[in-house]
């Protein structure tokens, strides 16, 4: 039989390159701030369940990305919502008996456990604690998948904590084999990349690029028959919860492009990988942020409630509300910025599509957060961008609120770009985030105009807070808003 060709080769794990260190992480360390403030203000109890849903959501998640088990987001949901339950589970939604999905589910479970306590007693990495960490992980996992000698698949035994005895090279679907490392060097490279590890946290490497870097060598490496990855997100993860963040939830909906960045890693870009790490870190910030309030209604009778309205509205702290009105100083001038960028491109445009002021057409239109009238308007579309899957967020247009549209008028129809910038989560608490979508305006019977094919054009939602400085969040956006519109506008041209 002829050999496989290689389309990976294995090589020694290396350290994080000049390049690597470039990283913009003052919009992090400043939710990280907001979110010790909103923590101070809550009942213990309150963060422990944010931390108990987190945990489940991390377990759960971190088996279906590996397609360790199967079921839909629904199941997700309610085991978040409800615990880890095999009834909760029913027996046609998954690919494997119910107990044995909960058994695996609340393994990875008490694995965030282990995390937490090992930072709590400020332990150090060692190689016999990721041993002792993939033992738990895969404790309730009988088996592996293989390959026989005949080239068929076959479940084997998997030993737990053991380093692997054979190799575990993939092939790939185009018939091509993914190197690992060869079980006779995977000692000491573990022991390589434990070293490198430990040289990292007392140089005080950024918590998001250490993760990355830690995740993606490991699994370089794979040093266990099974559950490489699980351990990874795992390291991850201890790597974020030591700087105070949150363990590292990878969605499974999110699959394609966290592979994708693992492969932009193998060919020596690490920033795609910590960008993702990063992007997951602020959602769970914004999340955090929001839950405080969530929970806080959930429990107060009305009596409480009516109390605590009389305390928000007789004493509220003035370094509050020099807090809220520095975000929204910062919010005026990211406005400001969207405009002219805006209003540069209208001329442009008009040139580009031959305008002649009736069938073909640009303009640009606006509302600052200081016009009252104006400031309300296109709600709709704002908090209908928040909603789509790929945003996902409560979007609060009531205390803060500025928009930029831009109007694309052809024999085609009408399409506009709205660029939006309002609070985040019910309670505005200085967190603000910028989204931009693109939809059709068609006339119809009983509506003038109704909005159509309403979608996202932005890559992520932009957030910022009061902690961050004014110049950080103004270069940031910068590049957001331009790439933002590019998108935009590719999207509007291939509809066309």
């Amino acid at each position: 039989m002829a050999e496989a060709e290689v389309a990976h080769r294995w090589s020694p794990i290396s350290d994080l390159a000049e390049t690597d260190l470039d990283l913009d992480r003052a919009e992090l360390l400043s939710l990280s701030g907001v979110w010790d403030d909103v923590k101070i203000e809550l009942p213990t109890d309150q963060v422990d369940d944010f931390n108990e849903r987190l945990k489940r959501e991390w377990a759960i998640e971190t088996g279906l990305i590996e397609r360790v088990y199967t079921f839909d987001a629904g199941i997700t949901q309610l085991l978040i919502e409800q615990g880890i339950d095999a009834s909760l589970i029913p027996h046609d939604a998954t690919d494997k008996a119910p107990q044995v999905v909960a058994g695996i589910i609340a393994d990875q479970a008490q694995a965030v456990d282990f995390l937490f306590d090992f930072v709590a007693q400020q332990r150090r990495l060692s190689s016999s604690y990721i041993k002792e960490l993939h033992a738990l992980m895969t404790r309730k996992q009988a088996t592996a998948s293989g390959i026989d000698q005949f080239g068929r698949p076959v479940e084997v035994p998997l030993t737990h904590g053991e380093y692997k005895l054979h190799p575990n090279n993939p092939t790939q679907p185009d018939g091509r084999v993914f190197e690992y490392c060869p079980p006779e060097q995977v000692a000491s490279e573990m022991d390589q990349l434990v070293e490198m590890h430990l040289e990292h946290v007392d140089d005080g490497i950024a918590a998001e690029l250490e993760a990355a870097w830690l995740h993606h060598r490991f699994t370089q490496i794979h040093p266990f028959q099974d559950g490489n990855g699980r351990v990874a997100r795992a390291l991850a993860s201890l790597v974020l919860i030591r700087e105070g963040w949150f363990p590292l939830v990878v969605a499974s909906s999110d699959r394609v492009k966290y592979l994708d960045n693992l492969k932009a890693a193998d060919s020596g870009d690490l920033q795609p990988l910590a960008s993702q790490i990063a992007a997951v870190q602020r959602t769970w910030f914004r999340k955090a942020i929001g839950i405080g309030e969530q929970v806080r209604q959930a429990a107060e009778r009305t009596d409480q409630l009516i109390a605590a309205i009389g305390d928000q509205f007789r004493e509220r702290r003035v370094q509050t509300r020099v807090d809220m009105e520095q975000a929204k100083e910062t919010s005026a001038t990211l406005a400001h910025m969207a405009t002219a960028r805006f209003r540069g491109l209208q001329d442009d445009l008009s040139r580009a599509i031959g305008a002649d002021g009736q069938a073909r057409r640009v303009f640009v239109d606006y509302g600052l957060d200081e016009d009252a009238e104006r400031r309300s308007w296109h709600r709709y579309q704002v908090i209908t961008t928040a909603r789509h899957a790929a945003l996902d967020y409560w979007a609060n247009p009531r205390e803060l609120h500025s928009w930029v549209r831009l109007g694309l008028v052809t024999e085609s129809g009408r399409s506009e770009i709205l660029f939006s910038l309002h609070g985040i989560n019910r309670e505005f608490r200085g967190l603000v985030g910028a989204s931009m979508c693109l939809y059709r305006r068609q006339k119809g019977d009983d509506i003038e105009h109704q909005i159509m094919e309403l979608e996202p054009v932005c890559g992520e939602l932009f957030q910022f807070n009061y902690k961050e400085a004014a110049a950080s969040v103004e270069r940031r956006f910068d590049g957001w808003l331009e790439d933002s519109l590019l998108r935009g506008l590719d999207q509007w041209r291939r509809g066309e």
